[in-house]
C-alpha cells in the first residue's frame, strides 16, 4: 500500500511542483501555487459524524476534475475513497492513504496535477509524456 514518501515522490516527479506546508501546517503539494494534493487529518466534528466509520490511518486529499469524477471514485471503491459534508460542492476526495496501491495513486496524483495545472503546461507535459 501507498505511503507519504510515495506521495511525495510522485508529486514532485511533475513538472513545477513543489512541497510546502499547508495554512493548517500539513503537507501539501502545489503546480503553480494551487494545491491539488495534501495531507487531511480528519477534524472534530468530522470524527464525530463519521463515527465508528471514521478512518485511523493517513488521509490524503485529492483535487478532482469535476463532481462526476468525486461521485464515480465514491461509488467505486467506497473502503479507499470517502468524503465528508466539509467537502459537500468541492471537487475532491479523501482518500484512505493505506488501503490504495501505488499505482492508483500514481494515477490519483497525476490527474489531480491536470486538475490544476495551467493548460499551457499540461498540454506541454501531456505532449512530452505520450507514447
Amino acid at each position: 500500500m501507498a505511503s507519504w514518501d510515495d506521495v511525495r515522490r510522485i508529486a514532485l516527479s511533475l513538472p513545477e511542483t513543489s512541497e510546502r506546508p499547508s495554512y493548517e501546517g500539513v503537507a501539501a503539494w502545489r503546480v503553480r501555487d494551487k494545491p491539488f494534493v495534501w495531507e487531511r487529518p480528519l477534524r472534530r466534528k468530522e470524527l464525530d459524524d463519521l463515527g465508528s466509520a471514521a478512518p485511523d490511518g493517513p488521509i490524503l486529499g485529492v483535487r478532482v476534475a469535476d463532481l462526476g469524477v468525486k461521485e464515480a471514485l465514491l461509488a467505486d471503491d467506497p473502503a479507499v475513497f470517502f468524503t465528508t459534508p466539509h467537502f459537500d460542492g468541492y471537487p475532491a476526495v479523501l482518500v484512505r492513504l493505506d488501503r490504495v496501491d501505488v499505482a492508483e495513486l500514481g494515477e490519483l496524483v497525476e490527474e489531480a496535477w491536470y486538475a490544476r495545472a495551467p493548460k499551457r503546461l499540461a498540454n506541454a507535459y501531456r505532449a512530452e509524456t505520450a507514447p
